[in-house]
Parts: structure tokens; sequence; C-alpha cells
């Protein structure tokens, strides 16, 4: 199926997270989506309300990382977290699975934590993707992982942080897509930087592209023809 470079800018999330990003850096990427087209523009918990003051008017969304990016915050924090996100103008959060507790065996409280976000985000109609940080991960783990964001009600199951070992595999998208395509939408993030990656993870089914610096290679790359089909 092609894409056209619109369709696939429309799928990228534009993350903003380094500890090094100023607020100038949060606007000129804001400009960036506005200009682009591009979909979604996902910023650290302190930048959301500037986030959203600089995409007023757009249909650009704004999502804010939530217990980013070991996860390993308590659920009272991240639901706290994710409510304060929301309130300065998120319209999506994406928290991340608390790793070590996942890796220890605990699921009930996995799945109790990623509760705990969804139970602030679904009243109000924001989205809620699972980070489950692949790198750390088995293909069986990976595949249980799903099954606990699904079960916890999240919207959608994604890859990485970008900050781990290693980000999105054509192996864990196909873990990822038979375990919970049918009711969940999956997001592909770390190591999409050019065009020929990010059309090859939406041919596979993914319906989200998480990118950063990647963003603007993509654009650079995406083919100039007269239909605008790859």
């Amino acid at each position: 199926m092609p894409f056209t470079k619109e369709q696939v800018l429309k799928a990228i999330d534009h993350s903003v997270l380094k500890p090094t990003a100023t607020d100038q850096d949060v606007l000129e990427n804001a400009k960036l989506c506005v200009h682009n087209g591009v979909g979604d523009l996902c910023v650290r918990p302190t930048d959301v309300k500037a986030a959203a003051e600089a995409l007023k008017g757009s249909d650009i969304t704004v999502a804010c990382v939530v217990g980013f990016p070991h996860g390993s915050n308590r659920p009272e924090v991240k639901a706290l977290e994710a409510r304060f996100a929301i309130e300065d103008g998120a319209d999506e959060l994406d928290m991340v699975m608390n790793i070590g507790q996942f890796l220890s065996g605990n699921f009930d409280h996995v799945q109790r934590d990623i509760e705990a976000v969804v139970a602030e985000a679904k009243p109000k109609g924001v989205l809620v993707k699972v980070i489950l940080e692949i790198c750390y991960l088995t293909p069986d783990q990976i595949a249980q992982a799903c099954t606990l964001a699904q079960a916890a009600g999240a919207d959608f199951v994604k890859t990485s942080t970008g900050f781990g070992d290693h980000g999105a595999t054509p192996e864990a998208i196909d873990i990822m897509i038979e375990t919970v395509g049918d009711t969940m939408q999956v997001k592909a993030a770390g190591g999409v930087r050019g065009w020929d990656t990010a059309v090859a993870f939406l041919e596979q089914g993914c319906t989200r592209l998480g990118a950063a610096s990647g963003t603007k290679k993509i654009i650079e790359e995406a083919p100039s023809t007269d239909d605008g089909e790859y």
C-alpha cells in the first residue's frame, strides 16, 4: 500500500525529550510540526503548556511523557503526572511501563500502574500509549507486556523510549501486532530515522511513529512525485 508524504508525516509523533532541550527548542519544534504537517508533538511534563499554546489553532496534538524514561515511579505519582499533563493541555500520554516490576514478575503491579494513568485519561478522552522498552524484553515478554497494557485499557503499545539500548525492530512490531493489533494500535519509536524505515513500519501495521532528529530526515527523504506516493 502506498503512503503519501502527508500520510507519513501525519503519523509521526515528533519528540522533544532530551534533558538539555530549552523552551526555545520546544517552540522551534512546534513550528517544524506546523510547517510540515507533522501529526503530534511529544514533550516533557514541564513543556506541555508551552507546546499547547504554540500549537493552538492547529490540528496537531500534544503528547506528554509519563514516568519517563525508566517507568519506576509509583502508580500514584504517574497518575498525578498524567492529571497535571492533561490540565496543561496534553491530548495524549506516553507512559513508561514499570520495567523493573515487570521483570520481577509483579504483573499485577504493572497492570495497576497502567490502570492508574488510564483512569485519569479515559474520562477526558485522552489517549494512553504504553512504552514497553522492548530492548530489555524477550519476544515472549513483549507479548505478555502487550496483554497487560490491553487488560489495563490502554490505547497503544509503543516499542521504546529512545533512551534504551535500541529502539523499534520489525520482529518486535510483528509480535505486538499479532498479540493485540485487533484491539490496540502500535507505535514504533526509536531508530525511525529515515523515509524508508518510516514507511516500512507503517506497512507492517503501525499507526504512529516516534521520531526526534529523524523527523527532519524523513521530511528531506520524502519522494517528490506527481501523485506524492511512495
